[in-house]
């Protein structure tokens, strides 16, 4: 099992999602199950005596929540889902006075805003309102309409974003970089069963490889417009891409040994962050950004400076 963080401890001020993901007698059996030992969709099911389908729900919701992290891998027919949990311990504890002080600064980007991009189709932009130029043109993505973005998505290729560098004008040092956004794979119609292997580079710097599980259909997403086919990209799962002295991490797990020293920031007047699909990929299975106005969550990307 892959190393996890001994303890996460849950503002339920801020975090409500991981409580209402908590909140449920067959989610915290799960979690107790993958808490022992790596179990796949069908070891759950089993144990639990479940259908597959429900626990293939309950399980999304886990990892939307951040307190799960699962994997594909391959079985001797097709592929399999492996669960982890994310930590050994969960504490809900409410901030004292001092805890509230941020000690960060955000800075969100909406997703149509990026300054470079490599994408090969199926690909395409859209807004709260309709499609931006057409689809599968990678030359669509240099429309200007793309400010208004708030879903893209691709078949492979990357999309690069230039944040400000906040850390060059003040006295504080940083103690760690951390990204946010919504992501799923991406495929004609959806797949929940579609693993997608989604990079991400701080200035130029390979941190580290998430694989997506899929590409979400089974309902509309929360904030997804009404027009918006069904059959289309719903929403996705937001994951936390972070970089501190101890190395990079995704959901508080461990992917690289790259720290903040190898992203060389205060060198830089902009924080580079690109976010793609290799071409040589071994799960090549697409890549789908929310922003504002789709999805599950009503953001863009944000970019957490911690000092």
């Amino acid at each position: 099992m892959e190393d996890i963080e001994a303890t996460l401890i849950i503002n339920p001020l801020e975090e409500i999602n991981k409580l209402k993901a908590l909140a449920s007698e067959p989610r915290v059996q799960m979690l107790n199950l993958i808490r022992k030992k790596t179990l796949n969709i069908n070891e759950i099911s089993e144990s639990l005596k479940l259908p597959q389908s429900t626990v293939a729900t309950h399980i999304s919701i886990l990892e939307e929540a951040g307190l799960i992290s699962t994997e594909s891998v391959k079985a001797k027919k097709g592929n399999q889902k492996l669960c982890h949990p994310s930590f050994h311990e969960l504490i809900i504890q409410f901030p004292d006075v001092q805890s509230i002080e941020k000690n960060y600064v955000d800075i969100e980007m909406p997703i149509g805003i990026f300054t470079d991009s490599q994408v090969t189709a199926p690909c395409g932009l859209c807004s709260t309102e309709k499609i931006i130029g057409l689809l599968d043109i990678p030359d669509s993505f240099l429309n200007p309409e793309r400010m208004k973005a708030g879903l893209l998505w691709c078949g492979s290729g990357t999309v690069e974003y230039k944040f400000p560098n906040n850390t060059m004008y003040g006295q504080k040092n940083i103690t760690k970089l951390e990204i946010s956004m919504e992501l799923s794979s991406e495929t004609p119609g959806t797949n929940v069963n579609w693993p997608s292997d989604i990079t991400m580079w701080i200035n130029k710097t390979e941190i580290g490889t998430w694989v997506s599980p899929g590409d979400f259909g089974d309902h509309r997403g929360k904030y997804t417009p009404s027009w918006w086919k069904l059959e289309g990209s719903q929403y996705g799962l937001l994951k936390h891409f972070a970089v501190t002295d101890e190395g990079s991490f995704i959901d508080g797990i461990k992917i690289s040994n790259v720290t903040l020293s190898d992203l060389h920031i205060p060198e830089h007047h902009s924080i580079r962050v690109r976010v793609g699909v290799k071409p040589d990929a071994e799960h090549m299975g697409g890549m789908n950004i929310f922003g504002k106005g789709f999805g599950n969550y009503d953001q863009g990307i944000i970019l957490r400076t911690y000092f």
